[in-house]
């Protein structure tokens, strides 16, 4: 029997193949997304290096807020009521390996009608792990002033100044191009550099700002510009003492993976010389279990000051450092 023989009557026709089309991409129906519905608000898709602290209940650095239009930082001991049409839009970043935090950027509200826009920024910068030869918010302030890009002119020199009672550092610096002023005040807090940093069109503007946080500011009482070690009510901060003939006992931790990152961490040693507070300015989940569970081990000669023993705020560098941190010198910071 022939091959054609064998199919009887019309062939039977396959069904019509239905064209798909693509989703996604350029083939989308959505023409106009809603960012909200891409990427969720306050959300971090791919998480990094973050800072972390052993105790929830203790202030950090980078927990200050705007509520109520009062800019507060319990670390730093820190308020201030902001004048009428200022507001913090956006939440701070965290903070950086070098020690630096952005504590919150204050700008004039959306409602505001008048020309003297500008801004107000809260800064800090941790003194045991600055990249900044200086030794204290004096010499930061004088390094800054030295090293001003070559677009800025210097406008007012380093002074000694007070802001609601207590010594800051104050100079101003401004820009011939944007026609921008600048003032910048710094002290420190528990061995921070705490700057805050006035942006305006108008000088007028940042002089009567300044007046303003001399009047409604509050500080603590060991804000300094030559000082400001702790003590009181909180540890005294000693950079470098978690060394040498102070570690009477030690683990070090084993990073099983390299991701050539520095890892700052700040300890606080009770008086019986072991460690109760841990807090990361930066590193990674993994990071920090390892190095937790290492610092756990560690034993201190206790710190005492006039025959009373005391406790001790003081960092410890793991990982890579990111820059080098160079001794404090007259020539560069006077």
């Amino acid at each position: 029997m022939a091959w054609g023989q064998l199919i009887q009557g019309t062939p039977e026709q396959s069904p019509p193949i239905q064209a798909v089309t693509p989703s996604g991409g350029d083939f989308s129906d959505v023409t106009k997304p809603d960012p909200k519905n891409i990427v969720p608000k306050d959300t971090i898709i791919i998480k990094g290096a973050w800072s972390s602290a052993s105790d929830s209940k203790i202030p950090v650095p980078e927990g200050s807020s705007v509520s109520n239009n009062i800019f507060t930082d319990p670390y730093f001991g820190i308020s201030y009521p902001l004048p009428p049409d200022w507001v913090q839009k956006y939440t701070p970043p965290p903070p950086s390996d070098t020690g630096r935090y952005v504590l919150s950027q204050i700008s004039r509200a959306d409602t505001y009608k008048g020309e003297a826009r500008g801004s107000i920024l809260f800064t800090a910068h941790d003194m045991f792990f600055t990249p900044v030869p200086a030794a204290n918010a004096r010499q930061y302030v004088n390094y800054t002033k030295n090293h001003l890009p070559e677009d800025y002119q210097l406008e007012l020199k380093p002074t000694q100044t007070t802001i609601a009672g207590q010594p800051f550092t104050f100079f101003a610096y401004w820009s011939v191009v944007a026609q921008l002023h600048w003032y910048v005040l710094a002290t420190e807090i528990r061995c921070h550099t705490v700057e805050i940093v006035l942006m305006n069109h108008d000088p007028k503007a940042l002089e009567e700002l300044v007046g303003d946080m001399d009047k409604k500011m509050k500080l603590p009482v060991e804000a300094s510009s030559t000082g400001g070690t702790g003590g009181g009510n909180v540890p005294v901060c000693l950079k470098d003492y978690a060394q040498g003939e102070n570690v009477a006992e030690r683990v070090d931790p084993v990073l099983t993976v390299q991701r050539y990152n520095a890892i700052p961490v700040r300890i606080i040693i009770n008086k019986e010389g072991k460690i109760r507070y841990i807090h990361f300015l930066s590193a990674y989940p993994e990071q920090e279990k390892t190095i937790t569970d290492a610092l756990k081990q560690w034993k201190f000669r206790p710190y005492e000051k006039n025959g009373q023993r005391l406790e001790v705020e003081t960092g410890l560098m793991f990982g890579r450092p990111s820059l080098p941190v160079a001794p404090a010198t007259p020539a560069t910071t006077d």
